[in-house]
């Protein structure tokens, strides 16, 4: 039986359940049937597989999630996601652990990307491991999941034998941060999805017009600074590299910089990207990486990382103009 990448979304599906279980049982969470009914919805869409056309039709489907959607958000907007108790250790006994450990703490943490590197390697240069496992075809994608599942399966073991724990205290601490982070953590998902409706809708195509008929784009060094700066803005205002780059690079990225200019896509997208990544750290969209880290942190300004990320932002989107500029042409 070969691997499937469905088989990943069930394992957060089952994980996700799980925790919406332990919130529902948690008397100490003042929301606790709200929080447990946010986590099994969301744990429920990762459920769906293709065995589900058998008893309902896909427009049945759709609709069927769109409306778990629409009460998730309804659950966060009215502050449904709340903390409750997770049967931590005492500080005391957080302190003498920590002492005890030390930097081997980073082990598991280490572990992640070291296996995930070691399996995509292997993957790669053995062909016939790669078909025994994912079976014929190209996997490209699968791989990097299937390394990146065991790395983190193989870091939960690590720190399970260092700190002890049993695991079902390790579900305790997925839910205590689920519930920390609470709806910001279903964003990026939120946000591509919705660069992909963008695309769908012609968004792309209206920009493309605008730039068309309102800037100089048949110079190349202004083409290159629309497309980056244009990246980093559309980030900017949907939260979420992923899901400016189809809307972007369809519209001012195809073209203009590749079918008018002849320049490189592979640089156009690597380079396209990291200047949406740019607009990443100076947006309060990205709640995930920028208001999450500051409530996590106790910090009294909920914008202090991304007013310290700015100024690198800015510098970093000025490299990538002139890289995409000096690179993508040659």
């Amino acid at each position: 039986m070969m691997f499937q990448q469905q088989y990943l979304m069930w394992l957060a599906g089952i994980i996700l359940l799980i925790v919406a279980v332990f919130s529902w049982r948690d008397p100490a969470n003042p929301r606790r049937l709200t929080t447990g009914l946010f986590w099994a919805l969301y744990g429920m869409i990762f459920l769906i597989s293709d065995g589900v056309y058998q008893w309902m039709t896909p427009r049945t489907l759709h609709i069927a999630v769109g409306v778990a959607v629409v009460v998730m958000a309804l659950i966060a907007g009215f502050g449904g996601v709340r903390l409750g108790r997770y049967h931590q250790r005492s500080d005391e006994e957080k302190q003498a652990s920590a002492k005890r450990l030390g930097n081997q703490l980073f082990i598991p943490a280490l572990a992640i990307p070291v296996v995930t590197v070691v399996g995509v390697l292997a993957f790669n240069n053995l062909p016939g491991l790669q078909q025994a496992v994912f079976g014929a075809g190209n996997h490209s994608t699968l791989i990097t999941l299937f390394s990146m599942m065991m790395g983190c399966l193989i870091g939960w073991l690590v720190a399970l034998k260092m700190t002890r724990e049993k695991p079902m205290q390790s579900m305790q601490e997925t839910r205590r941060l689920l519930d920390a982070v609470g709806w910001a953590f279903i964003l990026p998902q939120i946000l591509a999805t919705l660069g992909l409706l963008f695309t769908s809708a012609g968004v792309g195509n209206a920009i493309s017009h605008l730039t068309e008929q309102y800037l100089a784009v048949d110079n190349r060094f202004i083409a290159v600074a629309v497309y980056a700066i244009g990246m980093a803005l559309l980030t900017m205002v949907m939260g979420n590299a992923f899901a400016a780059f189809p809307i972007v690079t369809a519209g001012i990225g195809i073209p203009i910089l590749v079918l008018q200019h002849h320049g490189n896509p592979a640089v156009m997208a690597a380079i396209g990207m990291f200047s949406g990544y740019c607009g990443t750290l100076m947006t309060p969209m990205a709640a995930n990486f920028n208001i999450v880290p500051a409530r996590l942190l106790e910090l009294p300004d909920r914008n202090a990382v991304i007013k310290a990320q700015v100024p690198t932002g800015l510098m970093l989107l000025v490299v990538n103009i002139f890289l995409l500029w000096f690179m993508m042409f040659l």
